[in-house]
């Protein structure tokens, strides 16, 4: 339910049904619903249908596919969490005897483990799981076409192995453990293994005719873990406040900016496309903006839940047609429509609390050989180091307790930053993974590797 502070603007509103409109009437969809989420809670929802005076709610359930990954992938990151499994650990550690067990818990995670894109025989999408009893069935005698963690290749069987997994650990069937560990918690009490009315019915629709024809709905048993689940607009909203902000009831935080995180090597296509994979996330670069979530498709439905992070903005777009539309566009569309048209209005300035008379006295200009960069001690109780102007490395820096921080963001990522000092208890520079920055470009005073010229700076003559 929405308090006026967060409803849309009219336009904004009007905006978003155009957009879920046009798509619906030109991915000629039997229906197709959305929602919006900004701040944390659903302020919209839009559907259109082809059936008159039935639009579906925010409580009818669509098969989501492979959305159901991400579901798989947190209760992964929870045996991690908890010290049961390392992201390291080779898979035969946990469950030996699959024929893909080079592969470590975390390629199988961002799809680098190696393994075929799809299992063998039928179409495991329109039989029933019954003909692949076993995870010998999923796999195949062609378990693993590539070497292990040498390049990203999307794999559903993968994701049968993590479901796999999780039981094992957890000595529990794959949904048992779901509704325990997420579903509940969440409160997604609209999310299920199979559907529960009331559901939209899965169709084909003739590329060449207005004409459609049912698609099956069948139980995929042991690739469950990778495409089975059935949720709603309003359930995957829910999901999507979670995925964005934490839940430590579920997972933390800083443990689903770790999903977020590039785990797999971009192919020539994907760097084309600004994407790349993390642990059970897609990234994406769209428009300037980067946006994270999954997509989803199973015979009879499409599906995308997408955020925009930075703006606290996301979408849930489902439909139940088997292609035709672009749901991940549709998405994208719809966060940037509120993103532009309702821009995030920044939380106030506030000063610090209190600040550590060492840290402060860090603060200002540096140089890193003769270029000038800033050191800025923020509200949150970290730093920040970053050029005067332009482009060039920069992050943020977690204090680690001792003097010392930790890096969070790009080539600083993981590397330690420190201040080295004199004898008299002055600061001498700082050293940044070996990097040293100085109060003056290449400041005699400093311990400066390779020395200073005796003769110091000159011009030309």
């Amino acid at each position: 339910m929405t308090t006026p502070q967060d409803e849309l603007l009219p336009g904004t509103r009007r905006a978003l049904l155009h957009r879920v409109a046009v798509a619906q009437a030109e991915g000629r969809a039997p229906s197709l619903v959305a929602a919006v989420v900004r701040d944390g809670r659903a302020v919209w929802h839009g559907a259109r249908t082809s059936v008159d005076g039935h639009a579906p709610d925010e409580n009818v359930q669509y098969r989501i596919g492979s959305i159901t990954k991400t579901f798989t992938a947190v209760l992964v990151l929870r045996l991690r969490d908890e010290g049961v499994l390392g992201l390291e650990d080779p898979l035969e550690k946990h469950l030996p005897g699959t024929g893909a067990g080079e592969a470590t818990v975390a390629e199988l995670l961002a799809h680098t483990g190696g393994l075929a894109a799809e299992s063998p025989g039928p179409w495991w999408e329109r039989t029933p799981g019954s003909l692949r009893p076993g995870l010998a069935d999923v796999l195949g005698d062609r378990a693993a076409p590539f070497p292990a963690g040498r390049r990203h290749h999307y794999s559903n069987p993968g994701y049968a192995l993590l479901g796999a997994l999780v039981e094992e650990l957890r000595g529990a069937p794959w949904e048992e453990v779901l509704r325990r560990e997420v579903l509940e918690p969440l409160g997604l009490d609209r999310t299920s293994v199979r559907s529960q009315a009331p559901a939209a019915g899965g169709w084909a629709v003739h590329p060449w005719a207005d004409v459609m024809l049912p698609e099956p709905a069948e139980d995929f048993g042991r690739m469950a873990p990778a495409g089975q689940l059935w949720s709603t607009t309003g359930d995957l909203a829910r999901f999507a406040a979670f995925l964005a902000r934490g839940d430590d009831r579920v997972l933390s935080a800083e443990t689903l900016r770790e999903m977020w995180t590039p785990a797999a090597p971009a192919g020539p296509a994907d760097v084309a496309d600004g994407a790349t994979y993390g642990l059970g996330l897609q990234i994406q670069h769209r428009d300037g903006r980067l946006l994270v979530g999954h997509s989803g498709s199973v015979p009879g439905f499409l599906a995308t839940l997408t955020i925009d992070v930075a703006d606290d903005v996301a979408a849930v777009v489902l439909a139940n047609c088997t292609s035709g539309l672009l749901t991940s566009q549709v998405a994208a569309d719809l966060v940037r429509i509120v993103a532009e048209a309702e821009p995030r209005i920044p939380e106030p300035w506030r000063l610090l609390r209190d600040v550590d008379p060492a840290v402060l006295e860090l603060a200002g200009q540096w140089h890193w050989g003769t270029s000038p960069f800033a050191l800025r001690v923020t509200a949150d109780g970290m730093v920040s180091l970053g050029p005067l102007s332009g482009g060039g490395r920069r992050s943020r820096f977690r204090p680690n307790g001792d003097g010392t921080w930790t890096g969070l963001e790009g080539y600083y990522a993981g590397e330690l930053l420190r201040a080295v000092r004199r004898p008299d208890g002055s600061v001498d520079h700082l050293d940044l993974g070996s990097f040293v920055f100085t109060r003056q470009p290449y400041d005699e005073r400093a311990a400066v590797p390779g020395g200073i010229d005796p003769e110091g700076w000159r011009g030309i003559g």
